[in-house]
Protein backbone atom coordinates (compact mmCIF):
# COMPACT_ATOMS: atom_id res chain seq x y z
CA UNK A 1 0.00 0.00 0.00
CA UNK A 2 1.48 3.41 -0.94
CA UNK A 3 1.47 6.45 1.31
CA UNK A 4 -2.02 7.92 1.62
CA UNK A 5 -3.51 11.30 2.47
CA UNK A 6 -5.55 11.82 5.63
CA UNK A 7 -8.87 12.49 3.86
CA UNK A 8 -10.31 8.99 4.08
CA UNK A 9 -8.75 8.44 7.51
CA UNK A 10 -10.47 11.52 8.92
CA UNK A 11 -13.82 10.71 7.31
CA UNK A 12 -13.84 7.29 8.99
CA UNK A 13 -12.58 8.73 12.29
CA UNK A 14 -15.28 11.43 12.40
CA UNK A 15 -18.02 8.92 11.68
CA UNK A 16 -16.58 6.36 14.10
CA UNK A 17 -15.94 8.65 17.05
CA UNK A 18 -12.21 8.05 17.30
CA UNK A 19 -9.01 9.91 16.35
CA UNK A 20 -5.86 9.07 14.41
CA UNK A 21 -2.52 9.36 16.17
CA UNK A 22 0.02 11.70 14.60
CA UNK A 23 3.40 10.62 15.97
CA UNK A 24 6.55 12.69 15.46
CA UNK A 25 9.54 10.89 13.99
CA UNK A 26 13.20 11.86 13.62
CA UNK A 27 15.11 8.56 13.52
CA UNK A 28 14.77 4.90 12.57
CA UNK A 29 13.91 3.58 16.02
CA UNK A 30 10.95 5.92 16.38
CA UNK A 31 9.60 4.94 12.96
CA UNK A 32 10.03 1.24 13.72
CA UNK A 33 8.47 1.39 17.19
CA UNK A 34 5.44 3.34 15.97
CA UNK A 35 4.84 1.12 12.96
CA UNK A 36 5.27 -2.10 14.95
CA UNK A 37 2.57 -0.87 17.32
CA UNK A 38 0.37 -0.01 14.35
CA UNK A 39 0.79 -3.49 12.89
CA UNK A 40 -0.02 -5.22 16.19
CA UNK A 41 -3.13 -3.08 16.66
CA UNK A 42 -4.19 -2.87 13.00
CA UNK A 43 -4.35 0.92 13.23
CA UNK A 44 -3.93 3.72 10.68
CA UNK A 45 -0.97 6.00 11.35
CA UNK A 46 0.22 9.51 10.66
CA UNK A 47 4.00 9.84 10.81
CA UNK A 48 4.84 13.50 11.09
CA UNK A 49 8.06 15.41 10.68
CA UNK A 50 8.78 18.81 12.19
CA UNK A 51 11.10 21.45 10.79
CA UNK A 52 13.54 20.52 13.54
CA UNK A 53 13.46 16.86 12.54
CA UNK A 54 14.18 17.80 8.90
CA UNK A 55 17.21 19.77 10.05
CA UNK A 56 18.41 16.93 12.26
CA UNK A 57 17.85 13.86 10.09
CA UNK A 58 17.49 15.47 6.62
CA UNK A 59 14.43 15.32 4.42
CA UNK A 60 15.42 12.39 2.20
CA UNK A 61 16.48 10.15 5.07
CA UNK A 62 13.12 10.62 6.78
CA UNK A 63 11.08 10.12 3.61
CA UNK A 64 12.90 6.89 2.83
CA UNK A 65 12.55 5.63 6.40
CA UNK A 66 8.80 6.11 6.15
CA UNK A 67 8.69 4.54 2.71
CA UNK A 68 10.55 1.53 4.12
CA UNK A 69 7.92 1.30 6.86
CA UNK A 70 5.16 1.32 4.25
CA UNK A 71 6.87 -1.59 2.47
CA UNK A 72 6.97 -3.54 5.75
CA UNK A 73 3.26 -3.34 6.47
CA UNK A 74 -0.17 -3.05 4.89
CA UNK A 75 -1.38 -0.11 6.95
CA UNK A 76 -2.69 3.24 5.72
CA UNK A 77 0.14 5.64 6.57
CA UNK A 78 0.27 9.37 5.86
CA UNK A 79 3.51 11.38 5.90
CA UNK A 80 2.80 14.81 7.35
CA UNK A 81 4.77 18.03 7.84
CA UNK A 82 4.19 19.31 11.38
CA UNK A 83 4.21 23.10 11.93
CA UNK A 84 5.46 24.31 8.60
CA UNK A 85 6.10 28.00 9.25
CA UNK A 86 5.92 29.27 5.68
CA UNK A 87 5.23 28.50 2.04
CA UNK A 88 8.77 27.38 1.19
CA UNK A 89 8.99 24.48 3.65
CA UNK A 90 5.47 23.35 2.75
CA UNK A 91 6.37 23.44 -0.96
CA UNK A 92 9.56 21.47 -0.33
CA UNK A 93 7.59 18.76 1.49
CA UNK A 94 4.83 18.65 -1.14
CA UNK A 95 7.47 18.31 -3.85
CA UNK A 96 9.47 15.85 -1.75
CA UNK A 97 6.92 13.09 -1.21
CA UNK A 98 4.80 14.17 1.76
CA UNK A 99 1.07 13.46 1.47
CA UNK A 100 0.00 16.08 4.01
CA UNK A 101 1.41 19.38 5.23
CA UNK A 102 0.58 21.79 8.02
CA UNK A 103 1.00 25.48 7.43
CA UNK A 104 1.12 27.20 10.82
CA UNK A 105 0.65 30.91 10.26
CA UNK A 106 -1.21 31.33 13.56
CA UNK A 107 1.37 33.84 14.82
CA UNK A 108 0.19 36.32 12.18
CA UNK A 109 -2.98 38.43 12.18
CA UNK A 110 -6.13 36.74 10.89
CA UNK A 111 -6.02 38.15 7.36
CA UNK A 112 -2.34 37.32 6.92
CA UNK A 113 -2.93 33.80 8.25
CA UNK A 114 -5.61 33.37 5.58
CA UNK A 115 -3.37 34.72 2.82
CA UNK A 116 -0.42 32.45 3.67
CA UNK A 117 -2.61 29.42 4.23
CA UNK A 118 -4.53 29.87 0.98
CA UNK A 119 -1.26 30.03 -0.99
CA UNK A 120 -0.13 26.71 0.49
CA UNK A 121 -3.54 25.12 -0.10
CA UNK A 122 -3.59 26.12 -3.76
CA UNK A 123 -0.12 24.68 -4.36
CA UNK A 124 -0.73 21.47 -2.39
CA UNK A 125 -4.18 20.68 -3.76
CA UNK A 126 -2.93 20.96 -7.33
CA UNK A 127 -0.55 18.11 -6.47
CA UNK A 128 -2.94 15.91 -4.49
CA UNK A 129 -1.62 16.85 -1.04
CA UNK A 130 -3.91 17.81 1.86
CA UNK A 131 -3.36 20.78 4.16
CA UNK A 132 -3.84 21.43 7.88
CA UNK A 133 -3.81 24.96 9.30
CA UNK A 134 -4.09 26.50 12.76
CA UNK A 135 -6.26 29.12 14.43
CA UNK A 136 -5.36 30.18 17.96
CA UNK A 137 -1.94 29.89 19.61
CA UNK A 138 -0.79 27.02 21.83
CA UNK A 139 1.66 27.83 24.57
CA UNK A 140 4.83 25.82 25.06
CA UNK A 141 8.03 24.80 23.29
CA UNK A 142 8.49 22.13 20.64
CA UNK A 143 11.47 22.32 18.28
CA UNK A 144 11.14 25.68 16.49
CA UNK A 145 7.71 26.44 17.98
CA UNK A 146 8.00 28.64 21.08
CA UNK A 147 4.94 30.50 22.37
CA UNK A 148 4.81 32.02 25.86
CA UNK A 149 1.75 31.64 28.06
CA UNK A 150 1.17 35.37 27.72
CA UNK A 151 1.10 35.16 23.92
CA UNK A 152 -1.11 32.06 23.71
CA UNK A 153 -4.81 32.37 23.00
CA UNK A 154 -7.84 30.16 22.52
CA UNK A 155 -9.39 29.73 19.10
CA UNK A 156 -12.32 32.07 18.47
CA UNK A 157 -15.21 29.94 17.13
CA UNK A 158 -16.68 32.93 15.29
CA UNK A 159 -13.61 32.94 12.99
CA UNK A 160 -13.51 29.31 11.93
CA UNK A 161 -16.16 29.33 9.18
CA UNK A 162 -14.62 32.27 7.38
CA UNK A 163 -11.13 30.87 7.75
CA UNK A 164 -12.01 27.45 6.33
CA UNK A 165 -14.14 28.80 3.48
CA UNK A 166 -11.56 31.36 2.38
CA UNK A 167 -8.53 29.07 2.62
CA UNK A 168 -9.93 25.70 1.54
CA UNK A 169 -7.98 23.81 4.21
CA UNK A 170 -8.72 20.14 4.83
CA UNK A 171 -8.38 20.15 8.63
CA UNK A 172 -7.99 22.73 11.37
CA UNK A 173 -5.86 22.72 14.51
CA UNK A 174 -7.51 24.66 17.33
CA UNK A 175 -6.38 25.85 20.76
CA UNK A 176 -8.61 24.64 23.61
CA UNK A 177 -6.06 24.35 26.42
CA UNK A 178 -3.39 21.89 25.32
CA UNK A 179 0.21 23.07 24.99
CA UNK A 180 3.52 21.85 23.61
CA UNK A 181 6.12 20.18 25.76
CA UNK A 182 6.05 18.25 29.04
CA UNK A 183 5.15 21.15 31.35
CA UNK A 184 1.61 21.95 30.27
CA UNK A 185 -0.34 23.02 33.34
CA UNK A 186 -0.01 24.80 36.63
CA UNK A 187 -2.93 23.56 38.66
CA UNK A 188 -5.77 21.35 37.49
CA UNK A 189 -5.61 20.43 33.81
CA UNK A 190 -8.72 21.32 31.82
CA UNK A 191 -9.75 21.61 28.21
CA UNK A 192 -12.30 24.04 26.77
CA UNK A 193 -14.81 21.57 25.41
CA UNK A 194 -17.27 24.42 25.01
CA UNK A 195 -14.99 25.86 22.31
CA UNK A 196 -14.66 22.45 20.64
CA UNK A 197 -18.43 21.99 20.64
CA UNK A 198 -19.04 25.43 19.15
CA UNK A 199 -16.37 24.91 16.49
CA UNK A 200 -17.87 21.56 15.50
CA UNK A 201 -21.34 23.13 15.37
CA UNK A 202 -20.07 25.78 12.98
CA UNK A 203 -18.00 23.27 10.97
CA UNK A 204 -20.13 20.11 10.82
CA UNK A 205 -18.30 16.94 9.74
CA UNK A 206 -15.03 18.88 9.52
CA UNK A 207 -11.87 17.28 11.00
CA UNK A 208 -10.38 19.09 13.99
CA UNK A 209 -6.81 18.59 15.23
CA UNK A 210 -5.31 18.80 18.73
CA UNK A 211 -1.63 19.68 19.09
CA UNK A 212 0.33 19.47 22.34
CA UNK A 213 -1.68 16.44 23.46
CA UNK A 214 0.90 14.24 25.17
CA UNK A 215 -0.12 12.99 28.59
CA UNK A 216 3.43 13.10 30.04
CA UNK A 217 3.04 9.51 31.19
CA UNK A 218 4.10 9.44 34.87
CA UNK A 219 5.78 6.04 34.70
CA UNK A 220 8.40 7.42 32.32
CA UNK A 221 8.86 10.63 34.28
CA UNK A 222 9.49 8.46 37.36
CA UNK A 223 12.13 6.37 35.56
CA UNK A 224 13.90 9.47 34.23
CA UNK A 225 14.08 10.97 37.72
CA UNK A 226 15.08 7.63 39.25
CA UNK A 227 18.09 7.44 36.96
CA UNK A 228 19.40 10.96 37.31
CA UNK A 229 17.05 13.18 35.33
CA UNK A 230 15.06 16.12 36.65
CA UNK A 231 11.48 16.85 35.58
CA UNK A 232 9.83 18.66 38.50
CA UNK A 233 6.29 19.76 37.75
CA UNK A 234 5.94 17.81 34.50
CA UNK A 235 2.23 17.39 33.84
CA UNK A 236 0.37 16.52 30.67
CA UNK A 237 -3.19 16.28 29.42
CA UNK A 238 -5.22 13.61 31.27
CA UNK A 239 -5.99 10.78 28.89
CA UNK A 240 -9.68 10.76 29.70
CA UNK A 241 -9.94 14.32 28.38
CA UNK A 242 -8.20 13.32 25.15
CA UNK A 243 -10.49 10.31 24.73
CA UNK A 244 -13.48 12.60 25.12
CA UNK A 245 -12.09 14.94 22.47
CA UNK A 246 -11.50 11.96 20.16
CA UNK A 247 -15.14 10.95 20.53
CA UNK A 248 -16.21 14.41 19.36
CA UNK A 249 -14.93 16.33 16.31
CA UNK A 250 -11.21 15.75 16.91
CA UNK A 251 -9.89 13.40 14.21
CA UNK A 252 -6.13 13.86 14.72
CA UNK A 253 -4.21 14.03 18.00
CA UNK A 254 -0.51 14.88 17.95
CA UNK A 255 1.81 12.94 20.25
CA UNK A 256 5.49 13.81 20.56
CA UNK A 257 6.59 14.49 24.15
CA UNK A 258 5.41 11.07 25.37
CA UNK A 259 7.64 9.41 22.76
CA UNK A 260 10.63 11.53 23.81
CA UNK A 261 10.03 10.66 27.46
CA UNK A 262 9.77 6.94 26.69
CA UNK A 263 13.03 6.97 24.72
CA UNK A 264 14.87 8.99 27.36
CA UNK A 265 13.63 6.78 30.19
CA UNK A 266 14.64 3.58 28.41
CA UNK A 267 18.11 4.86 27.49
CA UNK A 268 18.79 6.26 30.97
CA UNK A 269 17.70 3.04 32.65
CA UNK A 270 19.68 0.81 30.30
CA UNK A 271 22.93 2.75 30.61
CA UNK A 272 22.60 3.02 34.39
CA UNK A 273 22.12 -0.74 34.70
CA UNK A 274 24.74 -1.52 32.03
CA UNK A 275 27.48 1.10 32.46
CA UNK A 276 29.95 -0.76 30.23
CA UNK A 277 27.67 -0.79 27.18
CA UNK A 278 28.73 1.50 24.35
CA UNK A 279 27.00 -0.05 21.33
CA UNK A 280 24.02 2.16 20.34
CA UNK A 281 22.07 -0.95 19.37
CA UNK A 282 22.19 -2.09 22.98
CA UNK A 283 20.40 0.99 24.35
CA UNK A 284 18.34 1.96 21.33
CA UNK A 285 16.63 -1.44 21.20
CA UNK A 286 14.87 -0.90 24.57
CA UNK A 287 14.10 2.66 23.48
CA UNK A 288 12.37 1.32 20.38
CA UNK A 289 10.40 -1.13 22.50
CA UNK A 290 9.34 1.67 24.85
CA UNK A 291 8.05 3.68 21.86
CA UNK A 292 6.07 0.66 20.72
CA UNK A 293 4.51 0.28 24.18
CA UNK A 294 3.53 3.96 24.36
CA UNK A 295 2.00 3.98 20.89
CA UNK A 296 0.06 0.76 21.53
CA UNK A 297 -1.35 2.27 24.69
CA UNK A 298 -2.36 5.45 22.88
CA UNK A 299 -3.96 3.61 19.97
CA UNK A 300 -6.17 1.57 22.28
CA UNK A 301 -6.87 3.71 25.33
CA UNK A 302 -6.71 7.30 24.04
CA UNK A 303 -7.34 7.40 20.31
CA UNK A 304 -9.63 4.38 19.97
CA UNK A 305 -8.32 3.68 16.45
CA UNK A 306 -7.09 0.12 17.06
CA UNK A 307 -8.65 -2.25 14.56
CA UNK A 308 -9.58 0.64 12.24
CA UNK A 309 -6.95 0.20 9.52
Amino acid sequence: MPLVTTKEMFKKAYEGGYAIGAFNVNNMELVQGIVEAGIENNAPLILQVSAGARKYAKHNYLVHLVQAAVEECNLPIALHLDHGDGFDICKACVDGGFTSVMIDASKYPFEQNIEITRKVVEYAHERGVVVEAELGKLAGIEDDVNVSAEDSCYTHPDEVEEFVSRTGVDSLAIAIGTSHGAFKFKGTPRLRFDILEEVSRRLPQFPIVLHGASSVMPEYVKIIEQYGGQMPGAQGVPEELLRKAASMAVCKINIDSDLRLAVTAAVRKHLYENPTHFDPRQYLAPAREAVKEVVSHKLIHVLGCNGKA
